[in-house]
């Protein structure tokens, strides 16, 4: 049988397959020139500068000197004269309590030692005679006389340190300002039983205010007296300038923090208790730094011939941006600014500006 002449059909599912397998392997060829394009990367010349190293906290102003007042004993309240915001001289009397009963004891003191007096120079009349008569006496007598008289002046001195003392428990009952000052607060109204628990007044001399801090006990050994402060008040735009005037001893173990005191370089009126933040420069010098997202653990990485070098460092930590190389860097080396994502040998360029 003849063959009919009519053209075969194309094998269109074998093209197709073609063309995919043509797509992968072109796709694979693009995905590995990209895989070893060298990565753009920012990039600075690490070089010599000034560093300063400054701690950021916040504090409240207070009164430098500030003084609580509280009840010597336990009675009732019948004058109140002290009053919230009131200037005060040392000695002025904020309250008076109860006294009636250490009054009368007081009383009773005194009258003991009037009579002993009355003993004691009746005493000393009898001696004085007996001394000029003594031709005419015994000696006997003489000696009865100025014994009575000796022990009427033991007697006196006496009564007389109980009278003193009934006067200066008397005085407890009066509450009076320890120091000048303004009255900051007041805790007791007439008719109020207080005792000596309880703070009845704080007094503050506002004529010289500071600022007090806690700075966590990580920085701890880097605060001492007399570094540099800025100190700028919630709500004041100027910088005023201060420094650490008190570190305290001993961290508290409770919070974890070091309480530290910052003075103002010239006079500031401003209300107590108002927010301040302030930056304590801790160390001033010429250093190398870079900035801490350069940091993949405890290394960075440098651009030498095209590619990334890991290069382990010593850093000073420090709540900073930037941190100060102290070894593993050199001036003149090429630091890659970011780690994220940067491993070590890969193919780098630096990035455009």
């Amino acid at each position: 049988m003849p063959q009919s002449d009519k053209p075969r059909s194309i094998p269109w599912r074998r093209v197709w397959v073609g063309l995919a397998v043509g797509a992968l392997v072109l796709g694979g060829i693009w995905w590995q020139m990209r895989a070893n394009a060298p990565t753009a990367v920012q990039v600075e010349q690490v070089a010599l500068g000034p560093v300063t190293r400054v701690l950021a906290v916040n504090g409240n102003v207070a009164a430098q000197t500030a003084v609580q007042v509280r009840a010597a004993v336990t009675a009732t309240a019948l004058d109140v004269t002290g009053q919230d915001g009131a200037a005060v001289v040392k000695g002025d009397t904020l309250a008076q309590l109860d006294d009636s009963k250490q009054q009368a004891m007081l009383d009773q003191a005194s009258s003991a030692l009037e009579q002993g007096r009355i003993v004691q120079t009746q005493a000393a009349a009898v001696f004085g005679r007996d001394r000029d008569l003594a031709g005419l006496v015994a000696r006997s007598v003489l000696d009865d006389s100025r014994s009575r008289l000796d022990s009427a002046a033991q007697e006196v001195a006496r009564l007389t340190a109980l009278r003193d003392q009934a006067v200066i428990e008397v005085s407890r009952y009066k509450i009076k300002a320890p120091i000048a000052g303004t009255l900051m607060s007041r805790a007791v109204d007439p008719g109020q039983l207080v005792d000596p628990t309880v703070a009845l007044f704080t007094i503050a001399d506002l004529s010289v205010l500071v600022v007090k801090t806690t700075v966590d006990e990580a920085y701890a050994t880097q605060i001492a007296l007399g570094q540099t402060a800025d100190v700028q008040l919630v709500g004041r735009g100027e910088i005023l300038a201060g420094k650490v005037i008190f570190v305290s001893p001993r961290v508290d173990a409770a919070t974890g923090g070091l309480a530290v005191t910052i003075g103002f370089d010239g006079p500031v009126t401003t209300p107590i208790g108002l927010t301040a933040t302030v930056n304590i420069v801790v160390d001033q010098q010429t250093a190398l730094t870079v900035p801490r997202t350069a940091l993949q653990g405890e290394s960075v990485f440098i651009l030498v011939n095209g590619k990334a070098k890991l290069t382990p460092v010593t850093v000073i930590d420090w709540p900073a941006s930037r941190l100060i190389v102290t070894q593993g860097l050199k001036s003149g080396d090429v630091l890659i600014s970011d780690s994220t994502a940067i491993a070590d040998g890969i193919s780098v360029t630096k990035a455009a500006p």
